[in-house]
């Protein structure tokens, strides 16, 4: 029993221990290459970017507690990475460097709260291309001597980089690629070019950029290149290679006559051409010198040795040579220069002008207005002269005065010359512009600094010719003269000038042209005048037109026009047309008169009109301008009319006035005779209405009856031609028929006008007259008519002499006849209901009778 409870404790407390045990959380090792785990072996690109999630600690706890993960750094280092404690996410904190720290110590840790895991970890920072070739040790600076041979080395540069692998390689060239230098790819020697050399006189240094390259590499996920430069400067040392160089060249040197013997005439100046290092120099005359002159060899300056008089030469060439002596003492490069010495004269001449007696500054000549272009002055003799010697002689002549007139030649004049003037402007030698030219020769040295200079006065008298035309002062000449001037009266002077002078210089005048005849010119004067038989008429020609011709000896001459306006005199009084006039009025509508004046102008053909005489006076009015006369306006009806007139008549006889507005003023009267109707008359009775409107035109109404006749014929020839047209057609062969026209019976034969294309028979029926009761209407002297009854308009009656012994029947209305009122009334008609024959029918019937004699067969 107690060996049983015993083994019951034991279990016991074994399962107490069981209970209170508690292992430890672990990392998982994912090997190689893995992003979660315990970061064995992990790396890291230097160009992770900060803030980037790059490893997750992954762990467990056997008991499956929770866990949560810990990194930390040595306090000697920074701090890279942090941690989520839950999830175990790294993330870098730290910009990485793999050429300033290569890998990084942590202490990672996993703890489930009561046990705590740690592990040291090294995390490898692997390489990106982040860096550029570096140059070290520069400046860079060598000394080259400028006759090292092609393809010597100079030079060695060299540019490290700190990353690895191609990004760290390092290669070479140079910026410019027309360098004279080269520089090796791999190495970094900078070498002198195959072919190409140096030289201190044209370049003492040169800069060379050479440009180091990485081989590329990525960086950030793209591929990159990184490159630096550094300049070489190369110092090119002078050596001995070089001629002496003059400065200053070319030499000229003047001796004058006034030079001393021993005098300089003037220095050259040399230097070694390796201005490095330079040589001494000495100077020496080779040749040309003659003996007359010497130089000094150290200073180059050169003097003269004789005296200017002396000298055999104008000129002397000499030749200066230069030598380099080195610095041991022996003879160098040598080199030679020309140097030119003129022996000058002194310059104590002035030019001076020479006639054919000697020395003269006054030449004078006669000669004819323009002459010939390009024509010498053959009378100036005239010679210049410089007595000094090369360039001292040499001078420029000109004339001074009027430009462009005149030219000498020649213009430059070593010593002495002959001076020719020739001409340059025919037209500006002008005897009536200026009769006397005055020039003046001037002679100036040229190259001298006293530029000495002589004058000589030019004067050339010029002869007159024929040169001119006479000239009008006008080209035209306007005059006026009235219409009545007499015979001989002066019109007009015209003036003519001829700037010659003597006999050329005389005018004569003379006129042509259709519109001369009238008129004659004096020839010295120029006065225009009338012919004395002339009679001027302005109404038949107004104006005249001609020339006026002006002439001088030799038959020179210009033209002039002439205008003469005749002005008009009021000598034509106004003219009617006829010294009677008659003359239709209709009620409302005026009559005109008009006369004619002859006069040319206003205000002499100007007419005014007037009544001056009336019986009774106050009927009529009349238009003084127009000439239309109309009734009053209180007179507005015949009814009216009649009983202003004791007699009732419709004719009245008015005289009046034509008056032209010139000084002294013309008048001419005319009897007018004024016959009235109205309109209400005419519209009831167009025959009477076209009887007054042809009365004063009795071809009027021929022309109308020719017209009809022509229509009614053409008519005929239609409708026959048509007949005949158709029956052709119808191929019937008709009995010949006669047409016989029945002739009308005598009593209706009366003339027809408008009624003419009508049956013949019908048409004389409407000359019937019925006679009407009696009207208010008056018919010349009778108080009582008859109207006509209404049937078309006849022509008016021809004017004939009234009988007295039949019964004279008129229209109500005023018929515009120009026979005299008549003395006796006509007598009234017998009846009122017998035939009335019509005076005016019959008058109209005998005329028209004699005028279709030849026309029977169609009445």
């Amino acid at each position: 029993m107690r060996r049983g409870r015993w083994a019951t404790l034991a279990l016991g407390l074994l399962r107490l221990c069981l209970a209170q045990a508690n292992f430890a959380p672990h990392f998982f090792d994912n090997g190689v290459g893995s992003t979660n785990g315990n970061m064995a072996l992990f790396s890291l690109p230097e160009d992770t970017p900060v803030g980037s999630h790059v490893y997750t600690l992954n762990g467990t706890d056997p008991e499956g507690d929770p866990i949560s993960y810990h990194i930390s750094f040595d306090p000697s280092v920074r701090s890279v990475f942090s941690v989520d404690p839950t999830f175990g996410n790294i993330t870098l904190v730290e910009e990485l460097d793999r050429e300033r720290e290569d890998e990084i110590e942590a202490i990672i840790s996993i703890s489930d709260g009561l046990n705590l895991v740690a592990e040291k970890v090294v995390i490898l920072v692997t390489d990106a291309n982040d860096e550029a070739p570096r140059f070290i040790q520069e400046p860079y600076v060598a000394l080259v001597p400028e006759d090292i041979p092609a393809g010597s080395s100079i030079f060695k540069v060299h540019a490290v980089d700190r990353d690895t692998g191609s990004g760290g390689s390092v290669t070479y060239f140079l910026q410019n690629l027309h360098s004279p230098f080269a520089v090796d790819r791999h190495s970094g020697v900078l070498r002198l070019q195959a072919g190409a050399t140096l030289d201190y006189e044209r370049s003492r240094t040169h800069y060379v950029t050479v440009v180091a390259k990485d081989g590329g590499g990525r960086l950030r996920g793209a591929d990159v290149v990184f490159s630096a430069t550094t300049t070489v400067t190369v110092n090119v040392e002078d050596v001995q290679d070089t001629a002496p160089v003059f400065v200053g060249t070319p030499y000229y040197g003047y001796v004058y006559e006034d030079t001393l013997p021993g005098s300089e005439v003037l220095k050259v100046v040399a230097m070694d051409g390796d201005r490095g290092k330079p040589n001494r120099i000495l100077y020496s005359l080779v040749n040309g010198s003659d003996g007359a002159f010497e130089i000094n060899e150290t200073s180059g300056a050169i003097s003269i040795t004789q005296s200017p008089a002396q000298l055999q030469r104008e000129v002397y060439e000499l030749h200066v040579q230069v030598t380099e002596m080195s610095p041991v003492g022996s003879p160098a490069a040598q080199a030679t220069v020309p140097v030119t010495i003129r022996i000058v004269d002194l310059n104590n001449h002035p030019p001076t002008f020479y006639g054919e007696s000697g020395p003269q500054n006054r030449f004078e000549l006669s000669m004819n207005e323009h002459p010939p272009q390009g024509e010498i002055l053959r009378g100036l003799k005239i010679t210049v002269n410089d007595s000094d010697q090369g360039a001292n002689a040499k001078f420029n002549l000109q004339l001074v005065g009027p430009r462009g007139i005149f030219r000498v030649v020649p213009q430059t004049v070593l010593n002495e010359a002959q001076v020719t003037i020739i001409v340059e402007n025919s037209a500006a030698i002008d005897f009536e512009k200026s009769k006397v030219l005055t020039f003046k020769l001037l002679a100036v040295e040229v190259n001298t600094p006293e530029k000495f200079s002589s004058t000589a006065d030019v004067v050339i008298q010029l002869l007159d010719t024929n040169d001119n035309v006479p000239k009008f002062d006008s080209l035209y000449y306007v005059a006026r003269i009235p219409e009545n001037a007499p015979g001989g009266s002066s019109v007009v002077a015209v003036t003519a000038v001829d700037p010659d002078t003597g006999p050329w210089g005389e005018v004569k005048y003379s006129i042509y042209g259709t519109g001369a005849d009238l008129f004659l010119i004096h020839p010295s004067t120029g006065l225009i005048y009338t012919q004395p038989w002339a009679s001027l008429d302005a109404e038949a020609t107004a104006r005249y037109n001609f020339y006026v011709k002006a002439e001088d000896m030799e038959g020179k001459y210009s033209l002039a026009e002439v205008f003469i306006t005749l002005l008009d005199v009021n000598d034509h009084p106004p003219q009617f047309g006829k010294s009677v006039q008659k003359k239709t009025m209709v009620l409302g509508t005026p009559v005109k008169i008009e006369a004619i004046d002859e006069d040319a102008e206003e205000p002499n053909n100007l007419v005014d009109y007037s009544i001056t005489h009336a019986e009774p006076a106050n009927v009529f009015d009349i238009n003084a301008h127009t000439g239309e006369i109309w009734l009053k306006n209180s007179i507005r009806s015949l009814d009216a009319l009649h009983n202003i007139t004791p007699g009732r008549d419709c004719i009245w006889s008015l005289e009046v006035q034509a008056k032209d507005r010139g000084s002294p003023s013309f008048s001419t009267t005319a009897l007018l005779k004024i016959d009235i109707t109205d309109a209400e008359t005419l519209s009831r009775s167009p025959m009477a209405a076209f009887l007054i409107q042809t009365k004063d035109n009795p071809m009027k109404a021929v022309g109308v009856l020719a017209g009809t006749m022509a229509t009614v014929v053409a008519i005929t020839v239609l409708i026959s031609t048509a007949t005949f047209w158709r029956n052709k057609k119808s191929n019937k062969v008709l009995p010949v028929r006669r047409v016989v026209r029945k002739r009308p019976s005598p009593a209706p034969r009366t003339i027809r006008i408008e009624w003419l294309k009508s049956k013949s028979a019908k048409a004389a029926t409407k000359f019937t007259l019925k006679e009407k009761p009696p009207n208010e209407n008056c018919n010349n002297n009778s108080p009582e008519s008859s109207l006509l009854p209404r049937a078309p308009a006849l022509p008016p009656p021809p004017s004939v002499a009234p009988s007295t012994g039949a019964a004279h029947w008129t229209v109500p209305t005023v018929s515009g006849s120009v026979n005299p009122q008549p003395t006796q009334p006509p007598p009234k008609p017998k009846t009122m209901g017998s035939p009335i024959q019509s005076t005016l029918i019959s008058e109209l019937k005998q005329k028209f009778e004699k005028k279709s004699v030849h026309n029977k067969a169609y009445f």
